[in-house]
This record gives structure tokens, sequence and C-alpha cells, in this order.
């Protein structure tokens, strides 16, 4: 087109642009542009889309992990009920729990989770939510009940954190505060948590560690890309299991035997405490001739301190505290 006909072609237009200029000096004012709505924010969970519009205001936690984590952000007035629990909460978050119901001690059944009439399910595991626990997620989700799990707990691939890390547990937590409505505690929960884990300073005597969580005829014990790892390899300790592409693993009293830890972690639980393991540790033909077994070279975690959440750093100090003592 030559540049004449382009001239003449805009000149509507531009006379249109003119006109609007005057109407505007002579005091009329411009019609403002119409606000785009912004698009509420979804988080993809576990392969699973978690759209974020508002904050919740009945919480359901399911775990220690993911109770602690809503009480350390300040959502303890916004939940309704707590659920299979993995022991006593620490000292500084027992007062804002006090009136939180226990609904089970095990995972609620979907008709318990119903009757409470959450507007979220807040689980510290993807199998916490199936035809035969809390409901699956996509049914509870037809019912306007929106369903999180801690993102270290993922499984699928792309999903499982692999390794787990600091860095993906405290992204964790900014996460939370997002969905919780939380971001200003989050952040502060992280710099906190950052900086006591900057103070550590790790073992360095270069000590090889078995991580026993439980287990009796086969020892089920802590491998190379879960928290374990993530919590022995901060404190300074080899993970004799560190070469296991997994979480947690099973295992056989002969291969720890072979191994032969420097040092042996014990997961203290309710149903399964540390002085339960000590007594089998010391019984068994197998593991009594351990030198970590007959010099007693033990250290003690507690079990919700076990699972990614705010406890993991609290791990890592109290391990290398203990093995100072030693």
């Amino acid at each position: 087109m030559p540049a004449t006909t382009r001239a003449l072609a805009a000149t509507p237009l531009l006379a249109l642009l003119v006109a609007a200029g005057l109407s505007g000096c002579n005091g009329a004012p411009a019609a403002p542009a119409a606000a785009a709505d912004p698009k509420p924010l979804v988080l993809d969970n576990c392969g699973t889309e978690v759209p974020v519009e508002a904050a919740p205001q009945r919480i359901l936690t399911i775990k220690s992990s993911t109770l602690e984590l809503a009480l350390a952000l300040g959502a303890g007035d916004r939940i309704i009920g707590s659920a299979f629990s993995d022991g006593p909460l620490p000292d500084d978050l027992a007062a804002s729990a006090e009136g939180i119901d226990v609904v089970s001690d095990k995972v609620p059944s979907k008709e318990a989770v119903l009757e409470l009439e959450p507007d979220l399910v807040f689980a510290g595991w993807e199998s916490n939510f199936s035809v035969d626990g809390a409901g699956e997620r996509a049914d509870l989700q037809k019912l306007g009940i929106t369903t999180y799990v801690a993102p270290a707990a993922c499984k699928a691939p792309g999903y499982m954190p692999d390794p787990l890390t600091f860095d993906a547990v405290f992204d964790g937590f900014a996460e939370a505060g997002q969905l919780l409505g939380e971001q200003d505690a989050a952040s502060a929960l992280i710099a906190e948590q950052r900086a006591a884990l900057d103070e550590i300073a790790p073992d360095d005597r270069g000590l090889t560690a078995l991580w026993y969580s439980s287990g009796t005829d086969q020892p089920f014990v802590g491998a190379g890309i879960g928290a374990p790892q993530m919590i022995m390899s901060a404190a300074g300790l080899d993970n004799v299991f560190a070469d296991v592409h997994d979480t947690w693993t099973s295992s056989s009293w002969e291969l720890i035997a072979e191994a032969d830890p420097d040092v042996i972690v014990l997961v203290d639980a309710a149903w399964n405490t540390a002085e339960s393991k000590i007594a089998l540790l010391t019984s068994n033909p197998v593991t009594s001739e351990l030198d970590a077994v007959q010099n007693q070279r033990f250290v003690i975690v507690d079990f919700p301190a076990t699972e990614a959440g705010i406890r993991n750093v609290d791990a890592v100090e109290s391990i290398v505290t203990q093995l100072g003592e030693r």
C-alpha cells in the first residue's frame, strides 16, 4: 500500500483519537481502563491442582508434621481438629494447640472428615487420602473441600524430592504460608530455621551411621534420599545405606552387621521406643557383636522429627550434641 493510502486510511482513527483527547481537555474524565481480574493462585500439589482463592477457616490436619507447621505459622485458631499425631507437641507449640480436638489416633474416615465440615484437609502423606482413609482427593474437592499434602511426601516422579534437602523443606513452609494465608509468618520461620541450621557445626570425625526406624525381624532403615539422609548428612554422619535410592528401606541384620556403623541413630516412638530397640540390638546374636552396640554409641531422635517438617533442624542439632557427649 502506498504511503499516501496508508495515511488516508489512518485518518478516521486519528480523528477519533484527537477527538477523545480534546474531550478529555474539556474536563470530562477519561474512562478508566477495565482492570483485569487477578487469576487465583493454583498450586500443583503432588500432581493435583489446588486453587487458593482465600485463606481456609476450618482446617483439619493429619499427621504431626502438618499440625506443627500450621501452628508454627499462626493458624492454630483455624484448626478445627487434628488426627494421626506421632507424639506430643514441642513445648513451644503446646499452648497454641489447647482446645484443638483430636479427631482420631489414626487416619480419620471420610465420614468423620465430612462431619467436621472442613474447608481444608492438610495431610502429611498422600496415602492419607484414600477410599479407606479420609476420602479420595477428587471426591473431597467436588464437595468443596480443599486437599493438600506436604510436598516432601509426594511420591510421583517429578514431585518426590530426589533427594530431600533443607531448601525443599523450607520451600514447603513457604507454600504452606501461601495456602494458609500466612506468608509473613512463613518467611519469618524460614529465616529463623536457616539461621539455626547455619549455626550448627557438623561432627567432623567422619563417622558412619545406621538410621534404625523400626522393625524386629526385618529392620526398616533410613535410605539415601529422604529425611534421615538429609538430617544425618547435616550432622556430619555418613549413612551406611546412602546408596539405596529411596527414602526408607527394608534391610537385614546381616547387612547391618556387614556395614558395621560407628553410630546407630534410634527413632523413639511411643509404639516402638528407643529403649526397646536397644534391648533388641543387644540381645540379637548378629547385632550384639557390633562395636556401636557394645559401646552404646546410640543417638536418639523423636519420631515426629524424622519426617520433613519444622523439627528437622532441631534434630540435626540434637544429634550433633549427642555425638559430642560420646
